[in-house]
């Protein structure tokens, strides 16, 4: 299989920049990722690869920096453009068509702001998501897909199970086993960061639970993905490391909820990753502030 890969670094390319979904450079993983989400979707496999595939390539063309391309950095936000996109409409000839075009932006977006340093994270995503999706809501009849109609079923309330759906809901599948397959794909390459992001979508969890908001919803782990993502960047052997999960998963899991009862992103598709986004960033900032001597 390594031959392979060898062979074809573009594969390689593609299935690393999937497993940085989770900041995880691992092809392995990555392969995971894509086989749970074709266990939810097969349309939400294939745009997941359509996308990916052409960020991959943009960036390759436009001459971006190898080793980035080969850590899979100019993949991850194209394939959750992909996803997103297959997961929020039918998917027309229209709507393959713009999931091609945001894997292509999603790279450009994201070279803005790697060469100026700027950790954005899957912000590229969010960007382009929140104006497709306006877009796509006023200018267009697409109608939605039918995992975003479906009732969701055979909910599972285990306490175990909660914290798998989050992860399963940072790439928007609702079934544990997409969950599990997730979880088994960052602990594989590193069993840390995947513990890390377990206890983080718990903590989302018990902190939404104590703000009153939607059993269900913290059941089906829509109050505990971006938790995941923020615990996963924080995670780390240090004893300290475990103290900045804690602040980062409080604040982003805060950011969610203020967010989602506000109700004003929901004509854009939803909070979709920016709690991560925001709380990471917000406590990044925190670190740079607090002298080390103190943490």
């Amino acid at each position: 299989m390594n031959k392979i890969f060898i062979k074809i670094p573009f594969i390689d390319n593609v299935l690393k920049g999937i497993g940085q979904i989770m900041l995880q450079e691992n092809r392995w993983t990555g392969l995971l990722f894509l086989i749970g989400i074709f266990t939810g979707s097969w349309q939400g496999g294939i745009a997941t690869l359509l996308a990916t595939s052409a960020s991959t390539f943009t960036a390759m063309k436009l001459g971006y920096d190898k080793s980035e391309i080969k850590a899979g950095l100019y993949g991850f936000s194209a394939a959750l453009v992909g996803v997103a996109l297959s997961f929020f409409f039918q998917t027309t000839i229209l709507i393959w068509f713009l999931i091609v075009l945001g894997g292509a932006l999603a790279s450009i977006i994201q070279h803005f702001f790697i060469t100026r340093k700027i950790p954005a994270f899957t912000f590229p995503f969010i960007l382009i998501i929140w104006v497709f999706v306006f877009a796509l809501h006023n200018f267009t009849n697409i109608p939605p897909s039918e995992m975003i109609t479906a009732k969701p079923v055979d909910l599972n309330y285990s306490e175990f199970i909660t914290p798998l759906n989050g992860f399963g809901e940072v790439i928007f599948q609702g079934g544990a086993l997409s969950g599990i397959i997730f979880f088994i794909g960052v602990f594989i390459n590193s069993p840390l960061a995947a513990l890390y992001g377990f206890v983080g979508a718990l903590l989302g969890a018990y902190i939404s639970f104590t703000r009153g908001e939607s059993i269900e919803g913290i059941h089906m782990g829509l109050f505990g993905f971006n938790a995941v993502l923020s615990a996963i960047v924080f995670s780390g052997v240090k004893k300290t490391d475990g103290l900045w999960v804690l602040i980062a998963v409080f604040i982003t899991v805060i950011i969610d909820d203020l967010l989602i009862e506000s109700n004003i992103l929901t004509a854009v598709g939803g909070v979709l990753t920016f709690p991560f986004v925001a709380g990471t960033c917000i406590t990044l900032l925190i670190q740079k502030i607090i002298p080390k001597r103190f943490v």
